[in-house]
C-alpha cells in the first residue's frame, strides 16, 4: 500500500533506535487513523506474541471510526484470515500470538489516576485522536510499554494522532516543535488535507465552507484556535484581552489574590484600575503576615480600602483574609443572588469570560511568558458538561490540574475581579483615602 509523504516520515521515526513519542497530524484528511491502524498491523505481523494497545478517549467511538479504519485496511490488505476479533473483551488476537487490545482512555471521576491501567503491559501504543485525553493518560499508557522489548530489541514506541487543540499536545510538542525546542525523543509531523492527493475536491471545499475557527483548525491546521463550543473565550478575544489599548483605567481600584498553598510555589496578586489589570505581581511561598504587609503596602501606593481587597480563602488564604479583614472568596461556595451555577467559581468565571469575549477587560503584559501561561488557562475555562441538564460549571480544578501539570492560578486572580460586580455593593472609597480609611490600622 503506497503511503503518502508524510506518512512515510512517520514510518521513520517509528522504526528508528532513537524516538519514543510521535505526534501525526494537525489537520483533517492526513490519513492519521489509517497510519496507526498500518503500524499496529506491521507490527503484529513481525513480531509474533507481541501486544499493542489501540486507544481513544471513548471506547464506543474508537469502535465506530478507528477500528473501521482497522477492518477496511486488513481487507485491502487481504488479512482478514490472519486474526479473529472477540468484541466482548475488545481483542483483536492475531493467529501468531500478536494482539491488539482496544483501551477507553477517558478520564473518569472514578479513576482519577488510571489505576484500570496498573496491570496492562503492552509493546506499544496508538492513541488516535489523542487531543481528546489528558495528558496523564497519555503518560500512563506510555509507562506500560515494556512488554517484550528486549526479546524483540526494540524501544518504547507511542503514536498519537490528533487535530489541532489548545491542550497538552500543544503545549508539549506543537509549539516547542515551533520553536525548535522539542525534545529529541519526541517527534511532530503536521500533516493537512493539502498533503492528501487521494481527497476529492468536494471534500475540501467542504471543509473551506466551515467556520472560521474549524476552517483554520481542519483545513489550514492552525493550532492557535478551537472549535470547541464548550469554550467560554474565543482566540481572537483572549489574544485582544492582552491588547487593551481600547480601555482606560477608571473608577475603582481593586486587588485580587491567590494565596500560594501547600505544595505552591508562589502567590499571585493582579491590581484592577476598573476593568483594566494595571499590575500582576508573584510572591515566592513566605509566611502569610509578610504576604499580608505586601498587600497592605499596595493599598497605600494604590488608594485601595480593604472593602476592594479580595483573597482566595481556601486553605491558607483564609489566614491573609484574617489578618486584612478583607473579602474572602471561597471557590466552592454558593452563587451570588441565587443563581444558577454550581458554585461561586463558575458564577463569576461566566460573567469575566463574558467581559473578555466583549472586550470590555484586559491587561498590559509584556512578560511572553505570563501571557502564555494565562492564555493556556484562559482557553481551558469552558462549559463543564453544557448538554446535561444542571446547574452552569465551568471545568472543575481536577481536570485543569490533569491537563496543563498545575492549578488556574493566573485565571483565579482575573475570575476574582467579577466578585466586586456580582456581590452587593458597598461604601465608594477615593483613591486618595488615608490609611485609617484603608482599613491599615
Amino acid at each position: 500500500m503506497e503511503l503518502l509523504t508524510k506518512q512515510e516520515h512517520c514510518v521513520y521515526y517509528l522504526k528508528d533506535d532513537s524516538t519514543t513519542e510521535v505526534i501525526y497530524g494537525g489537520a483533517a484528511g492526513g490519513g492519521k487513523s489509517a497510519i496507526g491502524c498500518l503500524w499496529l498491523i506491521e507490527n503484529c505481523q513481525q513480531y509474533p506474541g507481541s501486544r499493542w494497545l489501540m486507544g481513544r478517549s471513548k471506547l464506543k467511538t474508537l469502535k465506530e471510526t478507528t477500528l473501521n479504519t482497522f477492518f477496511e485496511l486488513s481487507s485491502k490488505l487481504k488479512l482478514n484470515g490472519q486474526w479473529n476479533y472477540n468484541e466482548v473483551k475488545g481483542v483483536i488476537k492475531w493467529f501468531n500470538g500478536s494482539e491488539i487490545i482496544l483501551k477507553d482512555l477517558f478520564l473518569y471521576p472514578s479513576d482519577m489516576n488510571f489505576d484500570s491501567l496498573g496491570s496492562l503491559e503492552i509493546t506499544g501504543a496508538f492513541i488516535d485522536e489523542c487531543n481528546q485525553l489528558v495528558y496523564k493518560a497519555w503518560q500512563v499508557v506510555k509507562s506500560r510499554i515494556r512488554y517484550k522489548l528486549k526479546e524483540f530489541d526494540l524501544i518504547p514506541k507511542i503514536l498519537g494522532t490528533c487535530n489541532p487543540s489548545k491542550n497538552w499536545v500543544y503545549k508539549q510538542f506543537y509549539k516547542p516543535k515551533v520553536n525548535n525546542e522539542l525534545k529529541k525523543t519526541r517527534k511532530f509531523i503536521q500533516a493537512l488535507p493539502k498533503d492528501n492527493p487521494h481527497l476529492p475536491k468536494s471534500y475540501l471545499d467542504s471543509l473551506l465552507e466551515l467556520d472560521k475557527a474549524s476552517r483554520q483548525r481542519l483545513y489550514y491546521g492552525n493550532w492557535e484556535y478551537d472549535d470547541d463550543p464548550s469554550s467560554l473565550m474565543s482566540f481572537d478575544a483572549i489574544q485582544d484581552y492582552f491588547n487593551p489599548f481600547h480601555l482606560k483605567g477608571e473608577g475603582d481600584k481593586y486587588i485580587t489574590i491567590d494565596v500560594a498553598r501547600l505544595g505552591k510555589d508562589k502567590s499571585i496578586i493582579r491590581i484592577w484600575h476598573g476593568y483594566l489589570c494595571i499590575k500582576r505581581l508573584s510572591f515566592k511561598k513566605n509566611r502569610i503576615d509578610e504576604l499580608a504587609e505586601v498587600v497592605k503596602s499596595l493599598q497605600l501606593k494604590y488608594g485601595i480600602p480593604k472593602s476592594n481587597v479580595i483573597a482566595d480563602e481556601d486553605g491558607v488564604g483564609g489566614g491573609l483574609v484574617d489578618i486584612l479583614k478583607c473579602k474572602g472568596f471561597v471557590n466552592n461556595s454558593r452563587a451570588l443572588n441565587g443563581e444558577n451555577y454550581a458554585n461561586l467559581k463558575s458564577q463569576c468565571s461566566f460573567y469575566v469570560s463574558k467581559l473578555v469575549e466583549d472586550r470590555k477587560i484586559g491587561e498590559r503584559l509584556y512578560d511572553n511568558g505570563i501571557v502564555d501561561l494565562v492564555v493556556e488557562e484562559m482557553e481551558l475555562i469552558r462549559y463543564h458538561n453544557m448538554d446535561k441538564d444542571a446547574k452552569k460549571q465551568v471545568t472543575p480544578k481536577e481536570i485543569i490540574k490533569q491537563t496543563l501539570g498545575r492549578s488556574s492560578d493566573e485565571w483565579d486572580t482575573i475570575m476574582m475581579r467579577g466578585w466586586f460586580d456580582l456581590a452587593p455593593k458597598s461604601k465608594v472609597y477615593q483613591s486618595n483615602a488615608n490609611a485609617d480609611e484603608l482599613g491599615l490600622l
